[in-house]
């Protein structure tokens, strides 16, 4: 299982490196976990704000490169032996499941998400501290690539006209019908494209649904289709990470993500369904 639980975080703290992927630096300042460092989701787990950054070029959230994230990881002690823990404020979705997702991808293999969040710890009587952690840096994490499977636009393109296989769209429904879009130019969806909400993988208590529920979700999304198979994207490459967490808690493993998801494609030339179309001089401009 790649959950912990806020008891057994508790029960198990002094051993754990703690990482906290609320994104807003703001929140983290104002309390986290003992221990726990901030990984910035546009700092640390994306390149969203390297000057030049153009989210027709692999989204809003492209992934580092693997040297930086390296980097970042030896810089916050983090080896392969470091037990970690990542939570955040919103059941996994913004942005621990997309931290988990890279330090798996990296190779990493001793990372666990705390199911319920920030939340669930306080509910098991942990305190937040505005102190930060001393830091013990050691050298780059030892890796060179990510190890997770990855589709490009390209990929993409053809997972969508194939039938064997399945692309899974985690926004929200009124998103992927099109009926609305707050962070993107372009309204709708890549067609030929499925739609379950990532926050459905969820509890109304904002814990994970039982490996037993998820099977049963996924494997009726999947309709026989392996999992294998499977493509997953959202709108930035972050809550996608949320469903192939999701995924590997109901053991349906070998799904790839799609990091430029929405952000990317609706900026291209490329096929679009159920869109409300800005004006084409709006749309070169964003």
């Amino acid at each position: 299982m790649p959950l912990i639980s806020a008891t057994d975080l508790r029960d198990h703290l002094a051993s754990i490196r703690l990482l906290d992927a609320r994104q807003d630096p703001a929140e983290y300042a104002s309390g986290h976990l003992p221990g726990a460092f901030h990984a910035d989701l546009n700092r640390h787990l994306s390149t969203a704000t390297d000057p030049g950054h153009d989210p027709a070029w692999g989204g809003r959230h492209p992934l580092p490169p693997v040297a930086r994230f390296a980097a970042q990881l030896g810089a916050w002690g983090i080896g392969p032996g470091t037990e970690i823990v990542v939570y955040d404020a919103s059941g996994g979705g913004n942005a621990a499941a997309r931290l988990w997702w890279m330090l798996r991808a990296l190779g990493h293999e001793r990372v666990l998400v705390l199911d319920g969040g920030l939340q669930a710890a306080q509910g098991a009587g942990l305190t937040l501290t505005v102190e930060r952690p001393p830091v013990a840096p050691v050298g780059p994490y030892p890796a060179d690539r990510w190890i997770l499977p990855l589709a490009s636009m390209d990929i993409v393109e053809t997972v969508r006209r194939d039938a064997t296989r399945k692309l899974l769209d985690v926004r929200a429904a009124e998103r992927w019908r099109g009926d609305s879009e707050t962070l993107d130019p372009v309204a709708g969806h890549i067609p030929g494209s499925v739609n379950l909400a990532w926050n459905d993988n969820l509890r109304p208590d904002g814990r994970y649904k039982s490996p037993e529920e998820l099977r049963a979700q996924y494997e009726a999304l999947l309709d026989g289709t392996p999992p294998g198979r499977l493509t997953v994207h959202c709108g930035s490459g972050v809550t996608a990470c949320h469903t192939l967490l999701a995924l590997e808690v109901a053991g349906l493993h070998g799904a790839a993500l799609y990091v430029g998801s929405w952000s990317e494609w609706c900026r291209s030339d490329r096929p679009k369904a159920g869109t409300h179309l800005p004006p084409p001089e709006d749309l070169t401009s964003r």
